[in-house]
């Protein structure tokens, strides 16, 4: 792994796994997307992971919604934009990678391959749904699989990366390391990566904290210091999994997207008190923030000139 004295903090700022029923505090117009992004960088993020949703909370790839949100960020801050090719599994891949294509971002997320993705069980601890397109969508995922198949990832390393974007290898098992390790040995995937490790989705490796230490090791088999780690779980052991990656030199990733909750029974209000919250423990590790200046230098990305002029 290469280890950096500054952490880069990753805000995931919605997503597209939690819905409206969960939260009152989850962002779903573009502009509540674009305020809590803006927000979290003011708190110390310097990536903002983008998904974007209609105003009735439900997924959407629609590319004109995402200048929307990307408009007012780049405005207002210098964050490094990350926009999502996984999209959601309703979604084709033509779909997801629409919004990359056009705004063609410093940073896209790229998911390692096709899995079961699965939060069907949300359904079980909703009694009053908001809409009505929320508990089919759920439940939908128990009976659909998440596909990222070779050619697909084949195509988004191609498509996006002919356009300058860099991405963040988002791997839910060890597996999908080892796919990465194939795109990287084929000069596609090409150094530093930025290697985000995933715990607790159900279908993926768990959040036990033994699989994150085995991840680095695995990772730092195959890559040496040709990699950057970041890691995150889902739910409640969100802050654990930040705090254990930033505690081996890896970086760490926030946010309403992976978890609604700051403490025991308590919802995030916002993606900024998150962040808030994971900044204070890093700098007790003795590890200062990165600056979004500082993650570009890192993660070797372009800067923001073409960046701006895309979305302009």
């Amino acid at each position: 792994m290469r280890r950096a004295e500054k952490v880069i903090i990753t805000t995931a700022i919605t997503g597209s796994v939690n819905v409206p029923s969960q939260s009152p505090y989850l962002p779903l117009t573009a502009g509540e997307i674009a305020e809590a992004a803006i927000e979290a960088v003011e708190a110390g993020s310097a990536v903002v992971h983008l998904h974007a949703r209609l105003p009735d909370g439900r997924p959407t790839f629609e590319p004109e919604v995402f200048e929307e949100i990307v408009g007012p960020i780049t405005a207002n801050s210098d964050a490094v934009i990350n926009i999502t090719t996984g999209g959601s599994s309703a979604m084709t891949m033509e779909q997801r990678l629409a919004a990359a294509v056009r705004l063609r971002p410093e940073l896209a997320s790229l998911n390692m391959g096709s899995m079961n993705f699965v939060y069907s069980g949300i359904a079980d601890k909703i009694t009053e749904w908001r809409h009505d397109w929320e508990k089919p969508y759920v439940l939908n995922t128990y009976a659909h699989p998440f596909l990222n198949t070779f050619e697909s990832i084949e195509h988004t390393l191609r498509a996006l990366g002919e356009a300058g974007t860099r991405f963040e290898y988002e791997c839910y098992d060890i597996g999908h390391l080892y796919s990465l390790a194939h795109f990287v040995e084929r000069g596609l995937a090409k150094p530093p990566l930025m290697i985000q490790g995933v715990f607790g989705v159900l279908g993926g490796i768990g959040a036990d904290h033994a699989n994150l230490e085995h991840m680095v090791r695995i990772a730092d088999k195959l890559f040496g210091d040709d990699y950057l780690f970041s890691a995150f779980a889902g739910g409640r052991d969100q802050l654990q999994f930040g705090t254990h990656s930033a505690w081996l030199g890896g970086h760490v990733r926030v946010g309403l997207e992976d978890s609604l909750w700051i403490g025991k029974g308590r919802l995030a209000e916002s993606n900024a008190q998150q962040v808030e919250k994971i900044r204070a423990v890093v700098e007790d590790l003795g590890r200062p923030i990165a600056t979004p200046a500082d993650a570009r230098a890192m993660l070797a990305l372009r800067g923001t000139e073409t960046e701006e002029s895309a979305v302009a």
